[in-house]
């Protein structure tokens, strides 16, 4: 349970606040009395964002794969905070490449590793030194595809496994500075990003030849519907935005909170059902074809 209300002295960045989870998380910290910085890549979204905020929200720019972007943005909540520090920082700017690995292009897999995974480590490293300073804490938006890999989105699982290793190895190498490392790993969540991925999807398939439209058209088509009705099922990201909240002011936060029904039960299917047997599993839930 969460154990205080923060005061307008404690301050806290949070990347990707433009929509969906690192938005609601921005205004939810703010409403609780936290000093947050909310990551933006475009002006208009923190002029957006500020409407719905208290005077204390103040948006950076940044763009985690862009280094002199995330130094400038550091310098700015440097100056702002002075000795006292970062109470936190969310590693939330994400994205999301569909596709199969077969034919999904290299580079779009290293956009996809450099944003999710580089692009969180290189924010990580900016603000360490405002966060010793502040004592603060670090909470990484993962996802429960960092415990189970599905179809086609292999790039995208293949990031969030990478989070949770890169949480688990700072949650050690930080110990010693009282800075507490968590993940939160969401199920299915209703925000845009399940339309940017399936714009996503739609550019990379303009990219793949025609052999990989031959193979894997059907499957495709089916993944398809299936992130509709995940879409349709998703929770509200306020969910998420909870979490967050519990992990800047409980007195002892988790190292891992699994948010929604669809992720709890995942996690627990991942631990007890053999890989061939949650393989089927996986493939009959997504209406996937067994045959060309």
């Amino acid at each position: 349970m969460a154990t205080r209300r923060a005061d307008n002295r404690e301050s806290v960045v949070v990347t990707g606040v433009s929509t969906g989870i690192g938005r609601v998380c921005a205004l939810r910290l703010d409403a609780m009395g936290f000093r947050v910085f909310g990551g933006v890549r475009r002006e208009v979204d923190g002029e957006s964002l500020k409407s719905e905020a208290s005077d204390r929200l103040t948006p950076i720019l940044i763009d985690v794969t862009d280094s002199v972007s995330i130094a400038s943005a550091a310098d700015v909540v440097a100056a702002a905070v002075g000795e006292a520090g970062l109470a936190g920082l969310v590693n939330n700017a994400g994205i999301s490449v569909p596709g199969p690995l077969e034919f999904l292009p290299l580079e779009d897999i290293r956009r996809q590793l450099e944003v999710n995974v580089i692009g969180q480590i290189a924010v990580t490293q900016a603000f360490l030194p405002l966060l010793r300073k502040g004592r603060g804490r670090i909470v990484n938006i993962g996802s429960i595809s960092g415990r189970m890999a599905t179809p086609f989105l292999g790039a995208y699982a293949a990031s969030k496994f990478a989070m949770e290793a890169v949480t688990d190895s700072l949650r050690m190498e930080l110990r010693p500075w009282g800075i507490p490392v968590s993940i939160i790993e969401p199920g299915s969540i209703a925000t845009p990003l399940w339309q940017r991925g399936l714009s996503a999807a739609d550019e990379i398939e303009k990219k793949l030849p025609t052999e990989a439209r031959q193979l894997y058209d059907p499957a495709m088509a089916a993944m398809r519907e299936a992130a509709t009705k995940f879409e349709r099922a998703g929770i509200p990201p306020t969910a998420v935005a909870k979490a967050v909240a519990h992990a800047f002011t409980a007195k002892k936060p988790r190292t891992r909170y699994l948010v929604g029904r669809d992720a709890r039960i995942q996690a627990a299917l991942v631990k007890v059902v053999p890989d061939r047997m949650l393989d089927r599993l996986i493939v009959r839930q997504l209406g996937l074809p067994n045959s060309p």
